[in-house]
């Protein structure tokens, strides 16, 4: 089976960092994340940094002859980078990567490429699966994306997600006991190492779902982001810092809130 031997695929991301002696403590929010490093500009910015994981978007480069995997984010569909010029970069770093995809075609190229490059660092793989909490956007089809992550990567990191949507002008429901079943169910044959991205802006509602979720198993995690123009507080933040196993999240989450979140609780604000 390709990518049989990946290495450091599918290592938990606390044990590489420490290992390297980059963090200290088995503390997710001691991970630095650098987000949407697309461009090259991003791209070179997020490798300067002293970011542990950087999470970039590929899309199929609409209109392209090939098949050509490129770093975007839509509404944009086309970039001054290629996944395959992206991972030729990254590739000589010891940083993580979580790769984002928002269509199934992009999965198996994608995936060749990744196979050639021969990474020693950590590698999560992203998708949405599941409709969530206000979610409009089309789901990545879940069976789809898992038979091919899995026959290309067995042991890889898995980032399963839900669409969601978030309004200022009304109260927004978290994610239901129905969500987190439907995903446990789709999660409960797997092996790898899996984590949950939920919003942060959603989850204080979901506090007894997210926790019934992760005791599903001990290879559950939840990675907490956030939508640029989402309102939630440090507050908010560090009540779910308080209600989970610190081991257990990840906080991928924007300037301010970020370095105040930080800040609060005692690490380096540095990006």
């Amino acid at each position: 089976m390709e990518g049989g031997e990946r290495g450091f695929a599918g290592e938990n991301i606390l044990d590489y960092f420490l290992n390297a002696k980059q963090i200290k403590t088995r503390d997710g929010a001691e991970i630095i994340w650098y987000h949407r490093a697309n461009n090259k500009l991003q791209m070179t910015e997020a490798i300067r940094s002293t970011a542990h994981m950087i999470e970039a978007d590929v899309l199929l480069h609409e209109g392209a002859e090939s098949d050509e995997p490129i770093m975007a984010h839509p509404p944009e569909t086309s970039s001054d980078n290629t996944l395959k010029e992206w991972l030729n970069e990254i590739k000589n770093t010891n940083k993580g990567i979580k790769l984002d995809f928002k269509s199934l075609a992009a999965v198996n190229p994608s995936l060749r490429l990744l196979g050639n490059t021969k990474l020693r660092q950590p590698i999560w793989m992203n998708a949405d699966i599941l409709p969530g909490p206000n979610g409009s956007n089309c789901v990545v089809d879940a069976k789809g994306f898992l038979d091919t992550v899995i026959s290309f990567f067995p042991d890889v990191t898995l980032s399963l997600g839900w669409t969601t949507g978030w309004s200022n002008l009304k109260y927004n429901k978290g994610y239901s006991s129905a969500m987190v079943q439907e995903m446990a169910a789709i999660c409960r044959e797997l092996t790898q190492p899996i984590t949950f991205p939920v919003r942060a802006a959603l989850v204080r509602q979901s506090i007894s779902e997210l926790l019934w979720l992760l005791e599903q198993s001990d290879r559950y995690t939840l990675t907490i982001w956030t939508g640029k123009h989402d309102e939630y507080s440090v507050e908010d933040l560090l009540f779910i810092r308080d209600s989970f196993d610190k081991s257990r999240v990840f906080y991928d989450i924007l300037e301010p809130h970020n370095s105040e979140f930080r800040k609060t609780i005692g690490l380096k604000i540095t990006a």
